[in-house]
């Protein structure tokens, strides 16, 4: 892991994303000797240009970010940091220097491919077929991947527990295009219960 501090004049640019759904936190910048602090330490430092010294996000407010993991772009000049935030990352208060949270990870990817199939009416594709079947027929069928999934978590096979996890959500994604529902929304009910 080597970066190319030389490149950029001392500084590189650092993104910082939520490790648990990819939502970018905030924009930074380091110098060598933050960058080899954040490694150490395994919290994130950066180089402050406003204060001209190291500074770690957290330090006053006590809102750290703890470091998951580190990845170098392909020209060596920009810095990835996948970190968990203790709270609230912008000193406006809000979640993010971006926004409030969100998550778009591979399950919004799926959820537009069963949106699509559906509104492209793929004659070949399951998704479309379960789909024309009917709002019964789908909202039985997540109550038997539901069911299958609780016959699998009480056994041992972890193999097998994953697929039917996998089966209930795909299938659930299924239920929430039939009832015009995003995933967004749950979410959003998620976030609500979660203040």
């Amino acid at each position: 892991m080597v970066v190319d501090f030389n490149k950029t004049s001392g500084l590189v640019p650092v993104i910082i994303q939520d490790n648990r759904n990819l939502q970018v936190l905030m924009l930074g910048y380091m110098n060598e000797e933050a960058f080899e602090k954040t490694k150490k330490e395994g919290i994130v430092t950066f180089f402050s240009r406003s204060k001209n010294r190291l500074w770690t996000k957290g330090e006053e407010s006590g809102n750290f970010l703890k470091v998951e993991n580190i990845q170098i772009d392909c020209d060596n000049d920009t810095i990835l940091i996948k970190a968990i935030p203790k709270n609230v990352v912008c000193h406006t208060g809000s979640f993010s220097c971006f926004g409030e949270k969100e998550s778009k990870g591979f399950l919004y990817e799926l959820e537009a491919k069963i949106s699509q199939r559906i509104d492209d009416k793929v004659g070949s594709s399951y998704t479309y077929s379960l789909f024309q079947r009917g709002i019964n027929k789908v909202a039985q069928k997540v109550g038997e991947e539901a069911v299958e999934l609780v016959i699998e978590a009480k056994d041992n096979n972890d193999d097998l527990f994953k697929n039917e996890a996998a089966d209930l959500l795909y299938h659930f994604l299924i239920l929430l295009k039939a009832k015009n529902v995003d995933l967004e929304e749950i979410e959003e009910v998620l976030i609500t219960r979660n203040n």
